[in-house]
């Protein structure tokens, strides 16, 4: 039978979430077989000591392609989808060895790892090698053997890497973003070579981007990571509007208030908001991005991410884990058994805390030792019954910083074993170098406390890993709050505030006393957690994710206007015999209002200006005897007056309401006995919330009032204009005869009736009146960025009939249940379409007002009153000749969509430039 929402089959996801949890199960399903009839990789030992030459590893099992065929999986003729991941390194380190050889190690990180276990995926890296690479000879060798790894290079110059890397990454983004803020100790030097060093990170961004569109497919999917290539997303989408892009971030990203100290803060924000989907290890980073593109770009923030003119950038947490199977299958091999037996002979008898960090200012190694020698000093009993060991792995050893840093924990470690050490044993074993493999898994399966103290991480693998070797010993975890595990691992971790010497120094002590039960319940809780949210699946999710974003992103493309086509619009105007006009100003006519930046941007706003660009072609067309043009607006007469008196045009001022030639007078269409007493209690009340608020202010028009809070704080201003609406609707406007309008960031309060689409049949009206038309209107073009409660101006034109169109504008059905009549004229010559004259009965809010009033219809209060649906009488229109065209608002009624004001320049100029009839 066929299938509808009540018998449709239960395996056919309708939803997101769905698609989601479906894709979920069958990767499980995948993972299952994959694992009973597949060799395990990570037996190797060559792959689980980093230190080791990479050596004839199979390149399918790197490139996460493998699939099983023991069981009857392999599908023949089926392609897996193109993973393209972009890093700043690749997972390899090159080593030349001659003019054309080169050798290769492998790096083992956690999103080497990762990738290694998504098998549905055919995964190509791309990257900077780490070397310096100017001979041409040197480069094709090392391509070559990095093809045969699934690896392309990135080939990058030794300036370009120090200004890129180790200038604008290292010494602008990341201090920035684990709160150190800006350099401060040379500021004019500083601001000096900011702007080479981000011209260096937009060049080498670039230089990425053209590797990856040299390599992309159609299909590929493209997965950017860390803020090395924030650029990189714009520059790809800018290639192919339609590439698959997510972008992650693997460092914290700061509140807004830290991000917009950046120079370079709405270039990069941007930039990272081209990506489909962009994600964080962490809910806080997430809500971080979409406050900072919130409050500095003044974009939507929603709780899918970030909106900008109907586009949607998804922004979500995804955690990332490690490989756990590989930590406990570590454990049972024979040379970290042998390693466990050797540390517990060696400290026998004496608790073992440990601390695995590289030495640096964010891990919070000084804090973490002065609270263990706090907590020495408060408890003599334990001063011999534990040791501290902690590894700190050597990392940018030439900066300064750093070796204050080194020498600082030196000294702190010096004093302390000084203090409480003896002649056979000391409270600190601190070494500078890194573990092998085997041995820190050794050294994770010993220990007692794990102490991860960092000030700030983007999440800190190391207490994972700690986790998974503690099957046996069930050791206690102490986390710091701000690191990203803090979130993952904190209901079975001692949660603490590294700054907060005294509160670690208890939590140890609390560590070490814990009864065993407390310890087991704990570590059963984060194993599950760490064995669950494995790297493996972390990256499977992402990655399906951002398919399943693509997919909702084609949906609401579908419901989103088509853009206009302006050949065809141009085309038939030259081809009409009387047109018609009907322009918005506000973001229609007018100048970018970020012209000048947002700070001159509220007093432009506040003073809107026609667009200079459009003063000739607008001259032009208002010249044409053939042409009518109106200027439709909610600004008052004198915003009007100003910018357009000079043309011979009509202007609707206040939604309408107010009407004039510009050679002759004002007159007002509003209906008689119109109800005002309502104004002045509202405009208390906007006056109030005006003082509340900085940067708001509010605007009295002779038929409504609107406060806005464009400028303001967008979250203070949405509270506030809550408590508005709340006070209005409870107090002043309860029982007047009113209309809220509530804007993106606007409240207004308007009479009953006074919408754009309510005015234009008296407008019509009076031009009809004016000008004498013998030739009906057989051209409109309705432009504007128009509120959704004037939109029924676009439906106004909307032809009583279906009609075909290469562009397929959505029908409005609607029309065919206000018909009043419609009178059939001959057929065109041109073909067999039949054309019919449009009339117009009373629409719902005319009936609504009409109902309210005394007088029971309408009464414009011309000095000529013109009849009612005199103006919709005079329209000969086809529905291949009615453009209706929103500006920047994707969510409309009209049938097409223009980008911005610049795009509104660009089709008066087209139609200016056409021939001119006598």
């Amino acid at each position: 039978m066929p299938g509808n929402k009540y018998n449709s089959s239960p395996l056919t996801p309708r939803t997101r979430l769905e698609r989601l949890l479906r894709e979920r199960e069958l990767r499980k399903n995948r993972s299952f077989l994959q694992n009973e009839g597949e060799p395990d990789f990570f037996a190797s030992e060559s792959f689980l000591n980093a230190s080791e030459s990479w050596g004839p590893i199979d390149e399918e099992e790197f490139a996460g392609t493998r699939s099983s065929t023991d069981n009857g999986e392999r599908l023949e003729g089926r392609c897996k989808q193109r993973l393209l991941v972009v890093a700043n390194r690749l997972p390899v380190s090159a080593v030349r060895r001659g003019e054309d050889s080169w050798q290769l190690e492998i790096s083992v990180g956690g999103l080497v790892s990762a990738l290694l276990g998504v098998r549905e995926f055919e995964a190509r890296w791309i990257g900077w090698a780490g070397v310096n690479v100017p001979d041409e000879i040197g480069q094709k060798a090392l391509t070559k053997a990095l093809a045969e790894k699934r690896c392309i290079p990135v080939f990058l110059d030794e300036e370009t890497v120090h200004q890129y890397y180790n200038g604008y990454c290292n010494n602008m983004l990341w201090p920035l973003f684990h709160y150190l803020g800006l350099p401060q100790e040379d500021r004019l030097a500083t601001t000096r070579s900011f702007q080479s060093q981000f011209d260096a990170y937009k060049r080498a961004n670039q230089m990425f981007a053209k590797v990856v569109n040299n390599i992309y497919e159609e299909g590929d999917v493209v997965w950017c990571h860390d803020y090395h290539l924030m650029f990189l997303p714009q520059c790809l989408k800018e290639y192919n509007n339609n590439m698959k892009v997510g972008w992650f971030l693997h460092t914290p990203f700061p509140s807004s208030e830290i991000h917009r100290t950046l120079p370079s803060r709405t270039e990069l924000l941007r930039s990272v908001l081209a990506a489909d989907l962009v994600g964080f290890h962490t809910y806080d980073y997430a809500r971080h991005f979409v406050s900072a593109c919130t409050r500095i770009l003044g974009l939507e923030g929603t709780p899918e991410g970030v909106e900008d003119q109907g586009r949607l950038t998804r922004v979500a947490a995804f955690p990332i884990g490690i490989d756990s199977d590989r930590f406990v299958r570590a454990l049972e091999l024979p040379q970290v058994q042998d390693h466990i037996n050797e540390l517990k002979e060696r400290f026998a008898g004496r608790k073992v805390m440990l601390g695995v960090d590289r030495l640096d200012m964010i891990k919070g190694i000084p804090q973490k030792i002065l609270a263990f020698e706090k907590f020495l000093e408060e408890n003599p009993s334990w001063r011999d019954k534990v040791v501290l060991i902690q590894i700190a792995v050597p990392t940018r050893t030439d900066v300064p910083e750093y070796q204050k840093l080194t020498s600082q924990v030196h000294e702190i470690v010096g004093r302390i074993n000084g203090r409480y050490g003896t002649l056979t044993t000391v409270p600190i074993h601190h070494l500078d170098r890194s573990l092998d493999f085997h041995a820190l898994c050794a050294l994770y399966a010993i220990t007692d406390v794990a102490l991860v103290t960092s000030l700030r991480d983007g999440m800190n693998l190391v207490s994972y890993e700690f986790v998974a070797c503690q099957g046996s010993k069930k050791g206690v975890l102490i986390l710091s709050e701000f690191a990203g595990a803090a979130q993952s691992l904190g209901a079975g971790a001692i949660l603490v505030n590294p700054w907060n010497i005294t509160e670690v120094a208890s939590s140890i002590g609390y560590a070490l006393n814990m009864p065993a039960d407390e310890r087991e319940k704990r570590h059963l809780h984060n194993f599950m957690h760490v064995t669950t949210h494995t790297s493996q699946e972390w990256a499977a999710t992402f990655v399906s994710e951002l398919n399943d974003t693509i997919v909702e992103a084609q949906i609401r493309t579908r419901q989103v206007p088509p853009s206009l086509p302006i050949k065809g619009a141009v085309d038939s105007y030259l081809q009409s015999n009387n047109r018609l006009l009907i322009l918005g100003f506000n973001a229609t006519l007018t100048a970018p209002v970020d012209f000048l930046g947002r700070r001159g941007g509220q007093i432009r706003e506040m003073e809107p200006k026609l667009h200079p660009d459009l003063k000739e072609p607008l001259k032009r067309l208002c010249d044409d005897p053939m042409t009518t043009v109106v200027v439709l607006s909610g600004s008052d007469r004198n915003v009007l007056d100003d910018n357009f008196g000079e043309y011979n045009m009509w202007l609707a001022a206040e939604n309408g309401m107010f009407l004039r030639l510009t050679t002759g007078e004002w007159m007002t269409t509003m209906p008689e006995n119109l109800n005002m007493d309502w104004v002045d209690s509202v405009k208390h009340v906007f006056e109030y919330f005006t003082e509340r608020t900085p940067r708001s202010h509010f605007e009295v028009r002779e038929t409504s009032l609107v406060w806005n809070y464009k400028y303001a704080d967008l979250e203070f201003g949405r509270l506030q204009a809550r408590d508005i609406l709340q006070h209005l609707w409870s107090g002043p406007i309860s029982n007047a005869s009113v209309d809220v309008v509530q804007g993106g960031r606007s409240v207004e309060v308007r009479a009953v009736g006074v919408t754009k689409g309510a005015a234009i049949d008296r407008i019509l009206g009076e031009i009809v009146r004016h000008k004498g038309l013998k030739t009906p209107i057989d051209y409109v073009l309705c432009i504007g960025h128009f509120l959704q409660k004037d939109e029924d101006i676009y439906t106004f034109f909307e032809p009583e009939l279906p009609f075909e169109s290469p562009a397929g504008p959505r029908a409005n059905a609607a029309d065919h249940l206000r018909r009043s009549s419609i009178s059939q004229i001959p057929q065109a010559k041109s073909g067999p379409k039949v054309r019919f004259r449009k009339q117009r009965s009373l629409s719902s809010i005319e009936r609504k007002v009409s109902n309210y009033l005394t007088g029971g219809i309408w009464r414009p209060a011309m000095r000529d009153r013109m009849t009612l649906n005199e103006g919709s009488s005079v329209l000969d229109l086809r529905g291949e000749n009615y453009f209706s065209c929103t500006v920047s608002r994707k969510r409309s009624n009209a049938r097409y969509f223009l980008g911005s004001s610049g795009d509104v320049v660009t089709l008066l100029n087209e139609l200016a430039e056409c021939p001119q009839s006598n």
